[in-house]
């Protein structure tokens, strides 16, 4: 066994970089959820300040401004993940089914570009694209005679403007793994069905989706917990006062309760009620695909 670990020490070298980097920015920060417990002193540390058990919890889910966030969450998340869950399958499989090459590179060029993009730039690009003044959409608006969109100041498009962002950003790059699935199917499977006069949606439906639903499970599995889970970046990007109340998350929360307010223990609550929540949901969702398949992450 020592040898063999021995032959391929080079690869295990390869790999500190990576275990250093879990181990200091993943594992070593779990020590301060002992915050949540604490009237936590920034003087004093985590070894010296007064335990106080579930007190910020009972603040936390007591408290006015809570529920309301939790509520915005669920909601924008829920959103995203009906919109921008299927999105990058069918994206995956139009994409397959393109003959040229070269028109197929530029397709896929295009719609992976945004995800390598800082929220902070596509929220500038956003943020131009909708303004009611020089935005491109409300320039068309004013031609057609109609009166212009704050998108980002209307509680009634904010949550559109966040949903449909966040799937224009991760569409081309979670297609990725769907067009790795479905370039594993076999060919002879596809030749087989043009030779019963099979046509391209019915391929598409009979061999493409069953071939690669294993690998949908697992990803709408691991994709759960995104249910509680929001995107700092992007919301803490593009909101203001006027949306606030629609769009105030549970991570926004948490940074102007531990930064803005410096209640650290209170925000640790927060922190740590979230990934307990996304834990949940995870499991669940595991244990629901367990129930109706054999396609699960555990």
């Amino acid at each position: 066994m020592i040898r063999r670990y021995y032959a391929y020490r080079y690869f295990f070298l390869m790999l500190l970089p990576v275990v250093a980097y879990f181990a200091l920015f993943h594992y070593a920060p779990i020590y301060g959820v002992l915050m949540a417990f604490q009237d936590f002193r920034v003087l004093k540390g985590i070894s010296g300040s007064e335990f106080v058990g579930m007190k910020h919890f009972r603040e936390l889910f007591s408290g006015l401004y809570f529920v309301p966030v939790l509520k915005n969450t669920l909601i924008i998340n829920a959103y995203k993940l009906l919109f921008g869950f299927p999105a990058p399958i069918v994206l995956a499989l139009l994409i397959n089914e393109v003959m040229r090459p070269a028109f197929k590179r530029i397709v896929q060029t295009i719609s992976y570009l945004p995800h390598f993009l800082s929220w902070i730039v596509l929220s500038g690009i956003v943020i131009e694209a909708l303004s009611p003044s020089r935005g491109p959409i409300n320039i068309a608006l004013m031609e057609l005679g109609m009166k212009p969109v704050f998108f980002l100041a209307d509680t009634d498009w904010f949550r559109t403007v966040l949903v449909s962002t966040a799937v224009w950003k991760n569409v081309g790059f979670s297609a990725i793994i769907y067009l790795a699935a479905i370039a594993g199917i076999s060919g002879d499977m596809y030749e087989a069905a043009e030779v019963d006069g099979i046509g391209r949606l019915q391929k598409m439906y009979y061999i493409t989706l069953p071939s690669i639903a294993p690998v949908i499970v697992i990803m709408l599995i691991l994709t759960s917990g995104s249910i509680i889970n929001d995107d700092f970046d992007q919301i803490f990007n593009l909101i203001n006062a006027n949306v606030s109340s629609v769009g105030d998350v549970i991570s926004t929360y948490t940074y102007s309760e531990g930064i803005a307010k410096m209640n650290y223990s209170y925000a640790a609550a927060v922190g740590l009620f979230k990934n307990v929540a996304a834990l949940v949901a995870v499991l669940s969702a595991n244990f629901i695909a367990r129930r109706f398949s054999d396609n699960t992450i555990l």
